[in-house]
């Protein structure tokens, strides 16, 4: 940028200094626009103050990492809270691409209590799929900014261990194959990536013990990783608005009856751990492990969990950066904002 205390040479000469005009429509405009921007970041003020040098865990999905101008959009999110003094680190899974590179090879793709059934040939494309191509793409965009993403695997330096749990459908445990439960959580590699001001981007997948490899709940492993960082938040981003007072009549639940749309719905804008707990019976399969994760991780000692819209770009700023904020906050039972 040219510093506007040194005049630009202009070989012509000068014919004198011009008449100054009034300010046309179009500059007051400009005007009001640039003030409008300004209140923007002084109402960001406090929460960067606030948040400067603290960890956020972002988990990654639904429609956000299939439409392209929402992707790049979050890309640019996690730029900015770094630039902001913030240390943000990326989970991700990838199940809409792991179904369709199966679909590809001829598998089907079958689920169980919203779990997919992982057998050792699904799990080779699940670990190809989501180290080998999401956490690479995920990583690529991030760095079309600048040198800041390092893309990890669970399995790197133990960062997930796991173990093999089942699904329960209709009260019966059912076996599901490679799906595994998130055991311990090793952040000493991430510590040091952060500390030099690298962004991690990790996909969810775990080792076991016995040296096999596990599929796992992107959800459930942001949460863990949120608890042993010390994160102060975790953000989920996912394909409503947050959740729903009045679920399941809400816009994500069924029709009101008679074919008709669902009625609008208010979304919940902070609920504790407490009353979270009570509502997850009534919640849907898909929002189930999403406000689970949420509770896991406040009740682990993450002040603020947050499920967002993700098919609103730069939600992740406006949660972040604002007073109002959007989608649903929850909060220990005793506090924690």
């Amino acid at each position: 940028m040219r510093d506007p205390a040194v005049p630009a040479l202009d070989p012509r000469p000068s014919p004198g200094p011009p008449a100054r005009p009034g300010p046309a429509a179009g500059q007051r405009t400009s005007a009001a626009s640039a003030l409008a921007k300004a209140a923007t970041l002084i109402e960001a003020l406090p929460w960067l103050d606030r948040f400067h040098g603290q960890t956020v865990v972002i988990k990654y999905g639904g429609h956000a990492m299939s439409d392209e101008p929402l992707r790049l959009a979050f890309a640019q999110d996690v730029v900015f809270l770094r630039y902001a003094g913030l240390r943000p680190v990326v989970v991700h899974g990838g199940g809409p691409q792991i179904s369709a590179h199966l679909e590809r090879l001829g598998v089907a793709s079958t689920f169980a209590a919203g779990l997919r059934v992982t057998t050792p040939e699904t799990m080779d494309v699940v670990r190809m799929v989501l180290t080998g191509q999401v956490n690479r793409d995920v990583v690529g965009l991030i760095n079309r900014h600048g040198p800041f993403a390092v893309g990890m695997s669970g399995e790197d330096a133990n960062l997930f261990t796991a173990s093999r749990r089942a699904a329960v459908v209709d009260g019966e445990a059912v076996d599901i194959g490679l799906v595994g439960e998130i055991d311990t959580v090793d952040v000493a590699a991430l510590r040091v990536l952060l500390g030099d001001g690298r962004v991690p981007v990790i996909s969810s997948v775990a080792r076991g013990a016995g040296g096999e490899i596990y599929n796992v709940n992107a959800d459930t492993a942001a949460a863990a990783l949120a608890v042993a960082l010390g994160a102060a938040k975790l953000v989920v981003l996912t394909d409503v608005e947050g959740l729903y007072a009045d679920w399941p009549t809400g816009p994500s639940g069924p029709p009101a009856g008679n074919g008709a749309a669902p009625r609008p719905a208010d979304v919940i804008s902070m609920l504790t751990a407490a009353d979270l707990e009570r509502l997850l019976p009534s919640l849907s399969a898909g929002m189930t492990p999403k406000m689970e994760a949420c509770l896991r991780a406040v009740r682990g000692g993450v002040p603020q969990a947050h499920v967002l819209d993700g098919r609103l770009p730069h939600s992740v700023l406006l949660e972040i950066f604002t007073d109002s904020g959007i989608g649903t906050m929850v909060i220990p039972d005793g506090g924690g904002q």
